[in-house]
Order: C-alpha cells, then sequence, then structure tokens
C-alpha cells in the first residue's frame, strides 16, 4: 500500500508525461516554510516510487536512471504531500529536508532567503529545543518553567509592545514585536501547537 496518494480523483494514467519523452518536471517545496528547494524530474516510475515510499525519487536525465535524493548524502526529502498542477504536465513535492537539499550543502538549489520563511525556521528551532532541552538554552529554561511562566512573559512582551507603538520610535516597536512573537511561538509550543494552527483560525476567519 502506498505511503502517499495523488490528489483526489487523480491517478498515475492522468498526468501528461508524453510533453517531456515520459518525464515530467518536479518542484520540491518545503512544507513548513514554503521554501523551494530544488527542481529535478519524475518519470511514471519515480513517482510511483515517491508515493510508495514517502522518500522524493527522481529520474536522470543525465545517467537515464532513478535515484533517491540522500540515498548518498543521508538528506533525504521526506514528502508530507504531493500535488499536480492544473494542466497535470507538472508535480509539487510539499517536504520535510533531513538535511541540505543542494549537492553545496546550502539549504536550497536556489540563492537568496526566501520570502516569509524565518518565522517557521524559527518554530523549527524551537521544536528543536523542546525536544533536545539543551543545557544553557533560554527556550530551554521557559519550556522547563512551564506554561504559566511562558504566559506571563508573553503578557509581559505584550504590554511592552504596546507601549513601544506609542512611545517609542519605530526600532523599538520592531525590537519589542520580535520579542514577543518569539515567546508567543514557544508558548504555542508548549500547548502542542504552532503557527499552521493559528494560519488555520485566521483563513477560517477571512472566509
Amino acid at each position: 500500500m502506498s505511503v502517499l496518494q495523488l490528489p483526489e480523483g487523480l491517478g498515475l494514467s492522468d498526468l501528461d508525461f508524453g510533453k517531456q519523452d515520459g518525464l515530467v518536471p518536479t518542484v520540491v517545496q518545503h512544507h513548513r516554510t514554503g521554501r523551494v528547494l530544488m527542481v529535478g524530474y519524475q518519470d511514471q516510475e519515480a513517482l510511483t516510487a515517491t508515493l510508495e515510499t514517502g522518500l522524493a525519487t527522481f529520474y536522470s536525465r543525465s545517467r537515464q536512471e532513478q535515484w533517491v535524493k540522500g540515498a548518498t548524502s543521508g538528506n533525504y526529502l521526506r514528502v508530507s504531500a504531493v500535488e499536480i498542477d492544473c494542466d497535470r504536465d507538472t508535480v509539487l513535492l510539499l517536504c520535510d529536508p533531513d538535511g541540505p537539499t543542494c549537492h553545496t550543502g546550502a539549504e536550497s538549489c536556489f540563492t537568496g532567503e526566501g520570502a516569509g520563511t524565518f518565522l517557521p525556521e524559527l518554530e523549527q528551532v524551537v521544536i528543536t529545543r523542546d525536544r533536545e532541552r539543551p543545557p544553557g538554552s533560554y527556550t530551554t529554561s521557559l519550556l522547563e518553567g512551564g506554561v504559566r511562566r511562558i504566559a506571563q512573559k508573553v503578557g509581559e512582551e505584550g504590554v511592552e509592545t504596546a507601549l513601544a507603538a506609542v512611545a517609542q520610535e519605530d526600532p523599538d516597536l520592531v525590537g519589542e514585536s520580535a520579542d514577543l512573537l518569539y515567546h508567543l511561538l514557544v508558548l504555542l509550543r508548549s500547548r502542542g501547537l504552532g503557527l499552521a494552527d493559528v494560519e488555520a483560525e485566521l483563513r477560517r476567519r477571512h472566509g
């Protein structure tokens, strides 16, 4: 049984592999940050292997063979969802990377930081701190202090942000807002929640 499925109502036979000699372009996107990590190609067998194993598998045009991303380096791309574009000739893989995606050691094969990616990146740091609890980490001390202590800090930072908005300069407001967002991420994590839950509620309200 496959680990993953194509979008509802679609099967492999619905994809148009004929436009590029049996291949479809495949975009890999970080499922948390939205950053594009790489672009490859898949034939039907590579896409089938991806669905069955949950590991991003591609077709190498130069070597003319399938390859699993990370099979050599250990930096696998663990696929959480597969999307197909409206023309059914391009695949989007939403992935959790085990490490750098680019062979250069960079997170992405594309240069630049990527727009709107740092908050999810910071959230991932908070998640890692929660799991590992490294000594000396401020995040660790917050989490070990419990929800009440973290909630108190969020309240303090909220007040400081409001005061900065009415009585201080823009850099002060930005700095206090950064403190508030960080502590809010820690508070959400302490309750087993995250940015995705907040985003879902905002989308629900937006209608």
